[in-house]
């Protein structure tokens, strides 16, 4: 990818966007249109909510803060917490929301809704997303799409059998600070150059495993039918493969995506190494932690990608590097942290701060640890930093759910549709498998299309 011209005209994730948008007949929608055949923002959206989970209750915190939307249902099998703890939340509202413990109730009842946010285990998004599509229903699907590649095409085919709106919560997508970066540092004024390198990882310190009351345990003919064994597992399902895909997935997916988004191409290889060293493998199937390094042959120039996550220590926490012939890039979720460093033989960014893609940086004081310093001849003093000048202090999800809604009433089209959220499970679902080979695999094109 050339990285330092502007470029015009329809890119191949806008096209993906705009077809996902037509395909879906998004334009000819009649929530999408008020009584003067335009988009009304005023049109109230009837949501449903299934999964209540810590992911579910993230979501509709997110959603309460966004105007236009009706919860009419929500939808656990945990009814003494999960179900009830969102339905109580919806009500102080002025939702309110009829609760069910399965979702083909839910569907056959409520025939009013429009969408639905699924917040439920990996395992369940292949048939709880498939169903919703069929009945109907916008769908807003947390990652990752599916646990196994042959779910998420099926959810795929859905949306194209069914032209029902699909995004997956990729959401930094939709994040303005990373929207920034992409759009203005990266595609328009070129500031890296041609990007070489990339690092990213989450960390996180060592964690319990998730526990639940013993008054409140779901009753062990539920958890069969819904495909848990006990309640550990249920409570802990991230952590078990046929369910999950461990924090290379949970987590790793968020970032992954980034790559693929920023360098606009999908890895030629990966190569992985990782393994559960730390806690229990009878309660942590999958790794708690692994090293990843993706090859992308398809830019023009070839670049190599670092990730790691552990679970372990937290160190650092999380963040992504996109490191260029001419500058720099570190981006993270986290709004305090984010800057562009300037290479030195790079031309001058005075026009970029003038024109607000870039704040200039802020005279520093020298210490005396940097007055006495003798630097070798292979080292340079670091470059300043160049701030984002983009300010981001809402909740983490709510611009990638407005996006959501905002689309389905003709307002927008979706950052982060099927065809894309696909193309990074396939990325993300083959690191565990090249962990367990224990050698690099090849990633053929024609897997990330459907």
């Amino acid at each position: 990818m050339t990285t330092n011209k502007v470029t015009t005209g329809m890119d191949r994730r806008s096209f993906l966007r705009y077809a996902a948008a037509a395909g879906a007949g998004l334009f000819f929608s009649p929530l999408a249109r008020a009584q003067s055949g335009k988009p009304s923002i005023d049109n109230e959206i009837n949501v449903a909510l299934l999964g209540a989970g810590a992911e579910g209750q993230v979501l509709l915190n997110a959603c309460l803060k966004i105007p236009g939307l009706r919860f009419q249902a929500v939808c656990d099998i945990w009814e003494d917490w999960n179900q009830k703890r969102a339905a109580r939340l919806l009500q102080k509202y002025g939702h309110e929301a009829t609760p069910y413990v399965d979702y083909q109730d839910m569907l056959a009842s409520e025939k009013n809704l429009d969408a639905v946010i699924i917040a439920t285990p990996d395992f369940w998004h292949a048939e709880h997303a498939v169903a919703c599509m069929e009945a109907g229903l916008h769908v807003y699907c947390e990652k990752e799409m599916s646990n196994t590649l042959e779910g998420a095409r099926r959810i795929v085919d859905a949306a194209k059998r069914t032209g029902q709106l699909l995004q997956i919560g990729h959401q930094r997508r939709s994040n303005p600070r990373y929207r920034h970066c992409y759009n203005r540092l990266i595609k328009d004024a070129g500031l890296l150059g041609e990007i070489t390198t990339i690092n990213g990882q989450w960390n996180r310190s060592v964690q319990p495993d998730n526990s639940w009351p013993d008054t409140a345990s779901i009753p062990p003919a539920v958890l069969r039918k819904y495909g848990f064994r006990n309640m550990h597992q249920f409570r802990n399902w991230r952590w078990y493969k046929g369910l999950g895909g461990g924090p290379i997935v949970d987590l790793g997916s968020h970032q992954i995506d980034i790559y693929n988004w920023f360098l606009e191409s999908t890895p030629a290889t990966v190569m992985a190494s990782g393994g559960t060293d730390y806690y229990d493998p009878a309660t942590h199937e999958w790794y708690d932690n692994v090293l990843a390094i993706f090859e992308y042959t398809s830019t023009d120039v070839n670049v190599k990608a670092f990730y790691q996550t552990i679970t372990t220590n937290s160190r650092e926490g999380y963040f992504e590097s996109f490191m260029g012939d001419q500058g720099a890039l570190v981006i993270s979720e986290s709004a305090s942290r984010g800057a562009v460093y300037k290479e030195p033989t790079s031309p001058d960014w005075d026009k970029w701060v003038k024109l607000g893609y870039l704040k200039a940086p802020e005279e520093e004081e020298t210490t005396a640890a940097q007055e006495g310093a003798v630097l070798d001849v292979r080292e340079t003093l670091a470059p300043p930093a160049h701030d984002i000048p983009v300010v981001f202090n809402d909740p983490y999800h709510k611009p990638h759910l407005e996006n959501f809604f905002n689309t389905v009433r003709g307002l927008d089209t979706l950052n982060c549709p099927a065809e894309v959220g696909y193309e990074t499970a396939v990325t993300v679902l083959r690191v565990n498998a090249a962990v367990e080979a224990g050698r690099k695999l090849q990633y053929n094109p024609e897997e990330f299309l459907i």
